[in-house]
Order: structure tokens, then C-alpha cells, then sequence
């Protein structure tokens, strides 16, 4: 799938810590039902074999909604795969190594937390940027947080797009006004939501109003 900004919009990160009843993927589905732009697949607790199983359902209902998945890290396993892209952070592979071996139309998202960062992987051949933890983040307690000045300072800096990533909720959100992202990255904001279809339908409201500014 070639890559859009538009696809960041509402970016979907998964965490198997809130699927009680539910599984992952019928979570997925409820989120894509209710207008996720892209799904990031990010398991980091599943053995190989197992994410791959996993993995291969999630993309069924992705190719269904017509919205990509990327697999977080391990980008030889989204390759094998066939996934749309990965998301790598500073201590993974690089994104010129990645790109070297996906190829152009392998969509590549990296972490970036400061301005030479984010310019290092628009040089190194990424699409684009998530940039944060913009707020105190459950799923990541040790992040190193930015502040919306900084989120400005390195979406502004480069020309691929960025999402702002760390914390997001419906309840914060707004506060990232003029921050300069294409769109937001959420995970218990929208896996551990009570309804999931309904918090994506207004997290994505909030996103596109946000981005539209």
C-alpha cells in the first residue's frame, strides 16, 4: 500500500494488556469499525511463530478497511509477512539498513524525540515520524516526555509527516493544538475504552480538527 499522510489521522497502537473478553483482533476490528487510519502491530511479549499468527488475522481485517498495518521493530517479520511497513525506535535497525533491503514503497515510520533525530531519518529514507511521549505514557512509564514547543519544533523541522505519540487521551488531546502533527497515536485511549468503536469515532473527530488547524 503506498503511503499517505492521511493514514495518520488516527493511529492505532496495539496492547493485548486491556483485551479482556475480547481478543486482539476483534478489538482491532471494533477500532477499524470506527475509523482507525492505520494499525501498528506492537506485541512485544508474543514469541515469533505466535505474532505472526496474530499478525496475519490483523492483516485480513486491515486489507478489509483498506488501512495499513505496520509491525513494530521487526521489520524482516513484517517483510515476511507482507505487511505495509514497520515503526522502529533509535535503538533498533537502522532505517537505511530497512530501506536498503524493503525496497521504495516499504513504509517506514521512526521515532523521533528531537530535532536531529527526526532529520537523520527524513535523510535516512523514513515517511515518517512519531514524535513524543507528548504526555506521561501507562504503556511506555520511563519515556522521555517533549513538550508541545518541542512536538512543533521537530514536525516543523522536516518534511515527511509526524504523529504525536505518548499518552494521548480524548481528555488531552486538544492540548497539542498547533503542534504541527498529521495526526494522533493511541493506544489505551482506545483499547482500554469501554467502546471502542465509539472512543475511535471521537478520537478521530478530535485528530481531524486538531490537524486541521
Amino acid at each position: 500500500m503506498k503511503f499517505d499522510r492521511k493514514q495518520l489521522l488516527l493511529y492505532a497502537v496495539t496492547d493485548r494488556t486491556w483485551t479482556g473478553r475480547q481478543s486482539l483482533s476483534q478489538q482491532v476490528e471494533c477500532a477499524l469499525r470506527g475509523g482507525v487510519t492505520c494499525v501498528q502491530l506492537r506485541e512485544k511479549e508474543l514469541e515469533r511463530e505466535a505474532l505472526l499468527r496474530e499478525a496475519r488475522v490483523i492483516q485480513d481485517l486491515c486489507r478489509r478497511y483498506q488501512v495499513p498495518l505496520i509491525i513494530n521493530d521487526d521489520w524482516e517479520l513484517a517483510l515476511e509477512l507482507g505487511a505495509d511497513g514497520v515503526h522502529v525506535g533509535q535503538e533498533d535497525d537502522a532505517v537505511s539498513r530497512i530501506r536498503a533491503a524493503a525496497g521504495p514503497d516499504f513504509i517506514i515510520g521512526a521515532t523521533a524525540k528531537t530535532v536531529d533525530q527526526a532529520r537523520a531519518a527524513q535523510a535516512a529514507g523514513a515517511d515518517y515520524l512519531g514524535v513524543g511521549a507528548v504526555f506521561p505514557s501507562p504503556t511506555k512509564p520511563g519515556a522521555l516526555r517533549i513538550t508541545t514547543q518541542q512536538l512543533r519544533m521537530i514536525c516543523g523541522c522536516v518534511e515527511i509527516p509526524a504523529v504525536a505519540i505518548g499518552g494521548i487521551s480524548r481528555e488531552n488531546a486538544r492540548e497539542l493544538a498547533g503542534g504541527g502533527m498529521f495526526g494522533l497515536a493511541v493506544v489505551s485511549a482506545l483499547f482500554a475504552a469501554p467502546d471502542i468503536t465509539a472512543a475511535a469515532q471521537t478520537l478521530r473527530e478530535i485528530s481531524r480538527s486538531l490537524v486541521e488547524q
